[in-house]
Parts: structure tokens; sequence; C-alpha cells
């Protein structure tokens, strides 16, 4: 029952007390929050350590949560900061693809063998391996703004920017993901000639 429940409302529960209140928050965000975060880092493990370690900040600072934008907005901004942390203390090459279908693994909780099904599967590959390849911060924007379905004011606030500032990082993260996209299939082409 408490699945129907606001997100402001399991909120409220968790701060009187109620754990499973917050066990319904985590299972409500916990998909984004690990696809955000294999974004950044991208291996499984890494991934898995700055979600975990997301959720232990947020029901930490739980109290601290205003209500002046979504629980997501505020949620999605302390995985940033997660990751870019965890980034400069791994000193990862953000810019390598360790794990290509990881992405596929997160994205498909079915599996069919119908044309669609493999069309779409095929694009989401095509699709996650270019957005893999981007600068973190491009990744972020537009895993925020397309899976996230984020507003461009709900990123801002999330990322502590300007909307305007996203706005235009929003449209220079497409065209390097539209670049990005482009070389893959080329290269995709060339191997299958």
């Amino acid at each position: 029952m408490q699945s129907k429940l606001s997100d402001i409302e399991l909120i409220e529960q968790s701060l009187a007390g109620n754990q499973s209140a917050y066990a319904d928050l985590v299972k409500r965000h916990q998909r984004f929050v690990f696809t955000l975060a294999l974004r950044f880092a991208k291996g499984r493990e890494d991934a898995e350590e700055i979600a975990q370690d997301c959720f232990i900040k947020a029901y930490r600072s739980l109290a601290s949560f205003q209500g002046q934008s979504k629980f997501s907005t505020w949620l999605y901004s302390i995985v940033y900061t997660t990751a870019m942390t965890f980034l400069r203390k791994k000193r990862v090459a953000t810019d390598s693809i360790d794990d290509e279908n990881t992405f596929i693994q997160v994205e498909s909780q079915e599996s069919g063998y119908d044309t669609n099904n493999i069309e779409n599967k095929s694009r989401s590959f095509y699709l996650n391996q270019a957005i893999a390849q981007l600068l973190p911060d491009d990744a972020t924007i537009i895993t925020l703004f397309y899976k996230g379905e984020q507003s461009l004011e709900e990123i801002a606030q999330a990322l502590g920017m300007e909307t305007n500032t996203v706005k235009v990082k929003l449209f220079r993260a497409r065209q390097r993901l539209k670049e990005k996209l482009e070389q893959n299939l080329k290269q995709e082409v060339k191997e299958l000639i």
C-alpha cells in the first residue's frame, strides 16, 4: 500500500521512524539512480557503490529536504556530487567504455525474440554506447532530460546551474551525441562490408 504514497508522504513517514517507507523510496528511485551512476562510473561494481552511497547520504540528509523541488531532483543532485567525488578519488578515465552490454542489461527487463524487441535493443545499444562516450556532464544532462524526464529547471537545480546554462549544455550535448552516433554507426557499416 505504501507504494501508492507520494514521495513527500514517504519522506514524512521515514522521518517519523518508519524504515519501510524509506525502503519504498529506494525501490521507487533505485533503477534510475543506478543508471545515472553507471553513466559516470562505466563499471557495474562502481555504479552499485555510488548508488548505495547516494541512498545512504540521502537517508542521512532526509531532514534537510525542504520539498521546494521534487525529491527525484534533490536525489539526483546527490548522485551527481557523489559520482564526481567518487571519480576524483578513483581517477577513472571517464571517456573509456568498460562494459557496453551493461546498459542493455539495465534497460531491458524482458527478453523476447520478436523483431520489434530486437530492433529496440539495437537502438538502445547504440544510443547507450554513444552516451557512454560523452563527457560525464553531457551524459548526465542527456540522461536526466530524456530518461529521467526532468525539466530544464529541475536539472539546473540538481546540478547547481542556471536554467539557460543547462539549455545550452543540453543543446551542445545533443550535438555531440549525434556526432558519436554517426561515428559509431559508420564504423558498424564498415565492419559489415
